[in-house]
């Protein structure tokens, strides 16, 4: 089952990046075929269908969750960790991305103009449904997990390496492109992952080769912060990685979710 946010055609003209105010009327809904049926009640908890109905080409999809934090796994494939001359880490190596960060798909990246490279980074997301803390080894996550997304870990590569830590190559405004829907249903087993630029695929990987399950990753971060409904993890990017400029575009593939996709403008533009 594919859950969204999203908001009718009439208000979308008003919408300019992140933050719920910049999304006056967002609602919820649940997608059925090519339509979307507006929801009542909170998704992480309990809702039943409405009576309105709207053709999806007549909505603009929103972030799916609004998250009180974005929690993002690094170095999780082996062969992302190689291409740039990493090791693989001994446990998950974890990251803050601000909720600053955060738009929907259809909205653009903005590179910043004091980086000079700024990359791509395709990654499958998991949604929080209920908070949770303290996992212990052997515990059962999946109870915790409202879903999945596809989600854009951008990065200014250069930024992140001359700093040394990645609070400002990871935390720009327009960093944090993810959607466009929740589902609830995926099947990790046979989940993945691609990413393309300009319709030229540049990653693909699969869940099964994290280095960090799903599971792992969950419980570990749970036992050094508090997880919330609507919190997003993203789950590690592949191999392939590379640099976007203006008027490219990005689209993030996850197999049984949808595309993210995002245009690419400079600052200023």
């Amino acid at each position: 089952m594919k859950l969204c946010r999203f908001q009718p055609a009439l208000l979308s003209a008003t919408i300019s990046r992140s933050a719920e105010e910049t999304h006056p009327g967002a609602l919820t809904g649940v997608v059925e075929g090519a339509n979307v049926r507006e929801i009542a009640g909170d998704f992480f908890a309990d809702w039943r269908p409405g009576e309105r109905v709207w053709p999806l080409s007549e909505v603009k999809l929103l972030p799916p969750s609004i998250p009180t934090k974005i929690v993002c796994v690094g170095r999780n494939y082996r062969e992302h960790a190689s291409e740039l001359g990493n090791e693989v880490p001994p446990e998950p190596l974890i990251f803050l991305k601000p909720p600053s960060a955060i738009i929907a798909p259809d909205e653009p990246i903005v590179m910043p103009s004091i980086s000079k490279r700024v990359d791509y980074e395709g990654e499958i997301a998991v949604i929080m449904g209920r908070a949770c803390s303290h996992l212990e080894e052997g515990d059962d996550v999946k109870p915790y997990i409202a879903g999945f997304t596809c989600l854009n870990d951008v990065t200014a590569r250069d930024l992140q390496k001359s700093d040394g830590q990645w609070t400002r190559g990871k935390g720009f405004d327009t960093f944090c492109p993810f959607g466009p829907v929740l589902e609830t249903a995926l099947d990790l087993n046979a989940a993945s992952v691609e990413t393309f630029l300009n319709g030229v695929r540049k990653q693909s990987g699969r869940a099964s080769e994290m280095m960090f399950s799903v599971d792992v990753i969950i419980r570990w971060i749970s036992r050094v912060m508090t997880l919330q409904p609507g919190d997003v993890i993203a789950t590690g990017t592949p191999s392939g990685v590379g640099p976007v400029q203006a008027g490219d575009v990005v689209e993030v593939v996850v197999a049984g979710v949808g595309t993210l996709r995002n245009p690419v403008i400079a600052q200023g533009a």
